[in-house]
């Protein structure tokens, strides 16, 4: 087969111990990010099968229709919201959907982005190599609220953190989420209002689908106090649009630490990357090692087994059908 693996941005796949098992296949890694579904679809053209790195892309049916030969998307990962998959079933393409990565390094990269905003890290390490000695004075964890929306995989390794660091950590998020949270033994807010204006760490871990799209409003966000810090390292459309950048230039919270956008990669100005109190970085949630060996270890799986007539993990099953 000859196999296409788009946004790969690391170079991870070819890197991963199951990607020898795929000698004799024709591999072509793309490492850059190509959003024109015309020029997309010249790219892609004359391949059987497309590898999908989580969500960097999306196919709509617009994409999918520009779609010439391919047989097979292989999704690292078991969402698929972001492919209409109704669209690759009507031309005969199957869509497998494989091996996610752990939670537990989101939750890490979540505590790094706390520690390195509160204790001011980066500004601090430049500040050492231009010759300076201690510019700023940190904010200590113990003792401080640290709000949770919501508490599930990703937001329990967090919770279970803060309790360790000493701090109060409050819950926010639907009924099952509360239940869960409130048997692990973490408190409740009383309202949603008090959840925003408690905070002094808020940190965001809610699935994005249609229920939770702009789910955090600009009225939230001016609910926070002023010292108060909003990590986000789940997706960028949880909030409002433009409710987070008109939020920090008025101080309310005080500073956000950042991992997702709404329009990935960014590799140009972003209004968050102009503003002194925010720290961003490039979507690093689950860029492990360990992370891609899992995810890209159940895609070479799967293109072999598609390969040997047997496909596995597929989410339309009524694609093979239609070809």
């Amino acid at each position: 087969m000859k196999i296409a693996v788009i946004d790969d941005y690391a170079d991870a796949f070819r890197k991963t111990a199951a990607f020898p098992r795929l000698q004799g296949h024709e591999i072509t890694v793309f490492r850059d990010s190509e959003k024109d579904p015309a020029k997309q679809a010249a790219r892609l053209h004359g391949f059987d099968a497309l590898v999908l790195t989580q969500q960097r892309t999306r196919l709509p049916r617009a994409q999918i229709e520009h779609l010439r030969g391919i047989r097979l998307i292989c999704q690292t990962g078991k969402y698929t919201a972001h492919i209409d998959v109704a669209a690759c079933t009507e031309k005969g393409i199957a869509v497998c959907a494989g091996a996610g990565g752990s939670s537990h390094t989101t939750a890490e990269l979540a505590w790094g982005l706390i520690l390195a905003s509160l204790r001011h890290l980066p500004f601090e390490l430049a500040q050492m190599k231009r010759g300076h000695w201690q510019s700023t004075s940190g904010t200590a964890l113990q003792g401080k609220v640290l709000g949770i929306y919501a508490y599930g995989k990703i937001g329990s390794v967090v919770a279970a953190v803060g309790r360790a660091f000493a701090m109060k950590v409050t819950c926010w998020g639907r009924s099952g989420s509360l239940e869960r949270a409130r048997a692990a033994g973490f408190d409740i807010a009383s309202s949603r209002e008090v959840f925003f204006e408690s905070a002094d760490v808020l940190s965001l871990h809610l699935p994005l689908n249609d229920a939770t799209r702009g789910i955090v409003t600009a009225a939230d966000l001016a609910r926070m106090k002023p010292a108060a810090l909003l990590v986000n390292t789940s997706r960028a459309q949880l909030i409002e649009s433009g409710a987070l950048v008109d939020a920090l230039k008025n101080r309310r919270p005080g500073f956000a630490a950042v991992d997702v956008y709404e329009d990935e990669p960014v590799l140009g100005d972003h209004p968050l990357l102009l503003l002194d109190n925010a720290l961003c970085t490039p979507h690093l949630g689950y860029a492990t090692s360990e992370s891609y060996e899992t995810m890209y270890g159940a895609t070479v799986e799967q293109l072999l087994a598609f390969d040997r007539g047997e496909p596995i993990d597929l989410a339309n099953p009524e694609a093979l059908d239609r070809r």
